[in-house]
Order: structure tokens, then C-alpha cells, then sequence
């Protein structure tokens, strides 16, 4: 069924829905724990590109598959010393490739649907866009999604039709021209980027892309594209918004009139899921770029600014671009990384190697890839202020918030571990049990985003008041105390919906400091950054709320099977801790006793005081009065 189809048809048959919502004060709530809110997909209609159907007066030609097409023909099988520039290798080896198949998202897919109806239109626009934009997103459980390509994920062909839909330099292909009248004409024409909002070639004989000048040798026209060079393209899936939501003037969120799109369309009236790229848009990357001396950006030279999301997730490599290709140095690296390793290890038990493109050594290299990517992604710095106070300094160097992307489940923390001289552990903040994937969270710092619904959401669903994984419907922002990047500004940083909740940060600062006190008796201290994709609060709300499948309880079982998202070491240092000095220890082992009495007993008597620690007053002679400085702190 097409989305033009079965739009049509849902209108009608929610009318009652909508007079129950608009006359009972959302008297769903008389259903309990769990009711559904009576949206349709015209809720979360957005500009750009139409799934395929007879309403459509723009037709697509079909998207060609991976496998099914020619892109391994021609982007797969480099020889090992190029692989890192492979463009198949690394895509199936990514999130992207795997997009539709990750058994978190289709757990989460199905909590959406049973939260608002039809609100997983919103997840398969980027999750499968192929599948979108054929027709075959409804049901949007995903159950009609059939071609090869619809399993795909975010692929080649379809990130390489897409069409800058806003074109602000006035740089892009003259073909894009008539693209993007044809839309305007449709009132279909985005004026933003993010949320999926994309725009695509309609023809399939066409590959765009980020190098000028390619031969393309089986008949597709290769087209320069500036628009994949920049990282507005990526805001297309990473600035994500529910259009379900109208932001008010208080800055509050309230269900829009339903059964109808976006009173106006634009995201920053919407509810913020996904603020990525517009954390990236206010940051110094964004604004002339940062130079990292070699931290990120692969093939650049180190004294060149890092700037758009590409220098960092998609690195320049040496190799060619096809297997027939020329070698150059800034061949773009389809890695994608970002920080989640166990899931690539949960798609590859679900399905053959021979479907997701997947086999050891891919899987291998992206662990490697995303490992580094974490470790990179920060720098920990260690002070000890006073004889008491540690203090630990996460520095973000990311082009965004530190962590970003997806909230729900993800979570970075710092585990500050105290010994004694003998390395005995004497107290332990941010405790993590990898047997049972139980963090304590309320003896340290944990750097999260938490969503929740207010008491109009509620009444609606019967969600209780507060925090909640319910993202189709969440429309409040309890907490979040992400690390802002380099450049960041509180006005900037509120004017996208991205603003620090719970948490304070100055202009300008990228960086977070927490205080840890000393214990007594403290030698070192070893200080641990942790990242988790996958928390066990999360990974048990999916098993719980998935009512109306299995997918619950698959991504659960996966979940355990694969170290139950075991947290990542992003960063580690041990620091040498100076205690507070007691007067009379003269052997500084912490206590005053008979060993410290017989050093100044032998200092007896006159003796210089910078060379003579017994002279605990400082005047010169080792006397009863140094004594009695001493017996004073007997046994202390």
C-alpha cells in the first residue's frame, strides 16, 4: 500500500478519534497505562521528496540494491592496502548499512507505533529511505517493506540521488533546478534541512557525489555535487524533530490538532529528538573549523582545520574510488563511525553474512574504527586542587555535544577509583558490575540526555509524569548535561532546542569539571571514562513495552548475548595523590609514632631549619618544644 493510498484512508476512519481527543480533554487516559494517542500519518507529514503513488505528481524510478545492482561490481574488492578507502567494505561495516535491521531501532520502532499511531513514518524515512520513498513504509511497523534495497539501510543509491533542497551558495547542479521547481510548485519544497526532509533525483541513471571530474563507465551520469561535501547533508537524519509537538511561546511542547501536519513546518517549532548537526551549526567547527593536530580528518594534513561532520565520520584515505579507479589521497572513507560496537555483532547473529555484507574482518575493522573514534572523542585531565579535592576534566573535542545523536539508553560516565599505598581499593565512585550491567549512578557523574512526558501527555497515554523512554511521545527535557564543543554559546545553543538542562555551561566552554573528595589514607587515584550505547534501563523498558511483537524481546536477548552493551573506555589516567601533611611525621608514612620520636631525638639541638625537618616550629634548634609538637600528634 502507498503512503498517498493509505493516508486517504486513515483520515476517515480516525475522525472519531480526533472529536473523542478534541471534546474529552484526550480521554484516551481512560484506558490506562499505555493508550495510544489517535495520530495519523498525516501528523508526521514533512516536506521533500513523496513515497511513490498516485497522489504523487513527482514518479521515482526505482532504487537500486547494494547487491542487486552494480555497486559491488565496481566500489568492492580493493586490494588490502586500499581497503580503508573501500566504499562497500566500510559502508556494510557502518550503522548506516545496517540501519533497518539494528534490533534496538525496530524495538523502538514498535514502542513508537503502539505510542501514536503510525508515528514509525518518522523512523523509516531515515532508516530505510529506499523503502520510504517506493511506497512500502505502511504498515509503519515495516511489515511491507519487501525489495532487497528496503533492508539496506541508508544506501548508495539513495545518498547518492539526494538533492540539496535548500542550495543557499547557489552552487549545486543545474539539473537541480527543475528538482526543485517541480517541488515548489507541489508546496512540497523543504526550507530546512533535518528530519528527512530530503529531496531525491527522481531518474536512477544518476550518481551525485563529492569529487568533480569522474568517469563513470556503466552508463550512470557522474555528477558534482557540492552539497555532499558539506555537512548539511548529514543534517538530513541527524537534526531530528516530532512533528506531533508545537512548541509554545513558554517553550513548553503540546500535541498539535491531529490528523494534520505541522501548523508550520519548521523543525525548531517541533519537539527536539536529534539535535546533532545544529550543535555542530553553533560550534567553532562550523564556523572556520579547528585544528587537531592529526585527532581526526585521516589523509589531511595536520595543520588543516577539521570542520564539516565528513572530516571526521568519513575521512580522507588514499586509494581510488573504484576498483578500476585512480589512486588519489582524498578518497572519502563510507566508515560513518560513531560509538556503538555490540549492536553490528547483534545484526550479524540475526542474519547471513550473505545479506548484510558483513564477515570478520569488516566487523573487525569497525570495532577498531569506533574504538578509536571514542578514544579520540575526549581528552581527561587530572588535578589534585587541595589535600582533599580531586579534580577530573573531560575535554570535548567532538563537533557536537559529548554524547550525542539518539538519547534514549546512551550515557557516558566517570568512574574515579581511590587506592591506599599498598593498592588496596578504598572507595569507588561510578561503580560499574559487568556481570550485571548495574552502573551506580548516584556516587558520580553520568552525562545524559533524559526525556519525559508532562501531565498533558499523560492524561493522554497514561504514561506517569516525568522521565520516559517514550520518544514517539515525549515532550519534555529533564536533564541534559552533555559536554557543548568548542565554540559553543548558551543563546546559540538555545536559539536550536539544544540548550544545557540541569546544568550550567559559560560561553565558550567545552569542557566539564567534577569534584571528587579524598579519602583519608588515599595514595592514587585511577579515573576511567566510560561510554555505553546501550544501558540496562533501556534494554529492559524495550523487553517490557513491546506488547505488540517480539522485537522486545529479541533486542533483549541480543542485548545479553553480546555483553550486554559492555561500556567502552573512552579515556584512563592514575594520578599520584598528596596527602595533607601532619606535623611530626617526620618518615611521612601518615602516622606519628616511636620511629618518627627517634628521627628527632637524633636531630637533637641546634640545626639549620631548611635541612632539618625535625625542627617542627621552624626556630632553628630541635628542642622541647619540637617535642611537644610531636606528642601532640601522637598517633595521628
Amino acid at each position: 500500500m502507498n503512503r498517498s493510498t493509505c493516508c486517504a484512508r486513515h483520515r476517515s476512519a480516525a475522525g472519531g478519534l480526533v472529536l473523542i481527543v478534541a471534546a474529552g480533554a484526550l480521554a484516551a487516559a481512560t484506558r490506562g497505562a499505555g493508550a495510544q494517542v489517535p495520530t495519523t500519518l498525516e501528523d508526521f507529514f514533512l516536506a521533500g521528496t513523496q513515497p511513490n503513488g498516485p497522489d504523487n505528481p513527482i514518479v521515482l524510478e526505482p532504487f537500486a540494491g547494494v547487491f542487486t545492482g552494480n555497486c559491488v561490481n565496481c566500489h568492492a574488492g580493493f586490494p588490502p592496502q586500499y581497503q580503508a578507502a573501500e566504499p562497500f567494505r566500510n559502508w556494510a561495516g557502518s550503522m548506516m548499512a545496517q540501519a533497518v535491521r539494528d534490533p534496538v531501532f525496530l524495538a523502538s520502532l514498535t514502542v513508537a507505533n503502539q505510542d501514536a499511531a503510525d508515528a514509525g513514518d518518522l523512523c523509516l524515512r531515515c532508516h530505510t529511505p529506499a523503502g520510504w520513498l517506493s511506497g512500502r513504509s505502511f504498515p509503519t511497523d515495516g511489515s511491507a517493506l519487501s525489495e532487497p534495497v528496503d533492508f539496506e539501510g541508508v544506501s548508495c543509491h539513495f545518498c547518492h540521488r539526494m538533492v540539496d533542497p535548500i542550495d543557499p551558495s547557489g552552487v549545486g547542479p543545474p539539473q537541480d533546478e527543475a528538482i526543485l521547481d517541480q517541488l515548489a510548485q507541489a508546496g512540497l519544497l523543504p526550507t530546512q534541512y533535518g528530519s528527512a526532509k530530503y529531496v531525491v533525483d527522481p531518474e536512477k541513471k544518476v550518481r551525485r557525489g563529492p569529487l568533480d571530474g569522474i568517469n563513470h563507465p556503466q552508463g550512470a551520469e557522474a555528477i558534482y555535487s557540492p552539497f555532499h561535501t558539506v555537512s548539511a547533508i548529514c543534517a538530513t537524519c541527524h537534526d531530528v524533530s516530532n512533528p506531533a509537538f508545537m512548541r509554545q511561546p513558554d517553550d513548553t511542547y503540546v500535541l498539535t490538532d491531529l490528523d494534520a501536519p505541522h501548523p508550520t513546518g519548521e523543525q525548531y517549532d517541533m519537539f527536539p529528538v536529534e539535535r546533532t548537526y545544529s550543535e555542530w551549526s553553533q560550534s567553532q567547527f562550523a564556523q572556520g573549523g579547528v585544528v587537531m593536530d592529526g585527532r581526526f580528518g585521516g589523509n589531511l594534513p595536520d595543520d588543516v582545520p577539521i570542520s564539516s561532520c565528513q572530516d571526521c565520520h568519513m575521512p580522507d584515505q588514499i586509494g581510488p574510488g573504484a576498483n578500476q579507479g585512480t589512486v588519489r589521497p582524498d578518497a572519502p572513507q563510507h566508515a560513518f563511525n560513531g560509538g556503538n560496537i555490540w549492536v553490528l555483532d547483534a545484526v550479524r547473529a540475526l542474519y547471513p553474512d550473505a545479506t548484510t555484507g558483513l564477515n570478520d574482518g569488516i566487523v573487525a575493522d569497525s570495532h577498531v574504527r569506533t574504538l578509536q573514534m571514542l578514544a579520540d572523542a575526549s581528552d581527561l585531565e587530572l588535578e589534585q586542587t587541595d589535600p582533599s579535592t580531586l579534580r577530573v576534566r573531560i575535554v570535548n573535542w567532538t563537533g557536537h555535544k559529548l554524547p550525542s545523536g539518539y538519547p534514549e539508553g546512551r550515557r557516558m560516565w566517570i568512574n574515579v577509583r581511590f587506592f591506599d599505598e599498598a593498592d588496596l581499593l578504598l572507595v569507588e565512585h561510578g561503580g560499574y558490575d559487568f556481570a550485571t550491567a548495574d552502573l551506580d549512578a548516584a556516587s558520580t557523574k553520568v552525562y545524559e540526555s533524559l526525556l519525559g512526558v508532562d501531565e498533558a501527555v499523560s492524561a493522554a497515554t497514561g504514561i506517569p509524569v516525568g522521565e520516559s523512554f517514550h520518544f514517539a511521545v515525549n515532550n519534555i527535557v529533564l536533564k541534559d548535561n552533555r559536554i557543548p564543543p568548542i565554540g559553543f554559546t548558551n543563546e546559540g545553543f538555545a536559539a536550536v532546542q539544544a540548550a544545557p538542562v540541569d546544568h550550567a555551561y559559560a560561553d565558550g566552554q567545552h569542557w566539564d569539571d567534577t569534584d571528587y573528595d579524598i579519602p583519608p589514607g588515599a595514595a592514587s587515584a585511577v579515573v576511567t571514562i566510560y561510554y555505553q550505547s546501550t544501558s540496562k534501563a533501556y534494554i529492559e523498558f524495550l523487553l517490557a513495552a513491546n506488547t505488540t511483537d517480539d522485537r522486545g524481546q529479541v533486542a533483549h536477548d541480543q542485548w545479553l548475548a553480546q555483553a550486554m552493551s559492555a561500556p567502552v573506555v573512552m579515556d584512563s589516567q592514575m594520578i599520584v595523590l598528596t596527602g595533607p601533611s601532619i606535623p611530626g611525621d617526620l618518615n611521612g608514612d601518615g602516622v606519628v609514632n616511636g620511629a618518627d620520636l627517634g628521627l628527632l631525638l637524633g636531630d637533637w639541638g641546634a640545626c639549620p631549619p631548611d635541612a632539618c625537618p625535625a625542627d617542627l616550629n621552624g626556630d632553628g634548634t630541635v628542642d622541647g618544644a619540637d617535642l611537644g609538637l610531636l606528642l601532640g600528634e601522637w598517633g595521628g
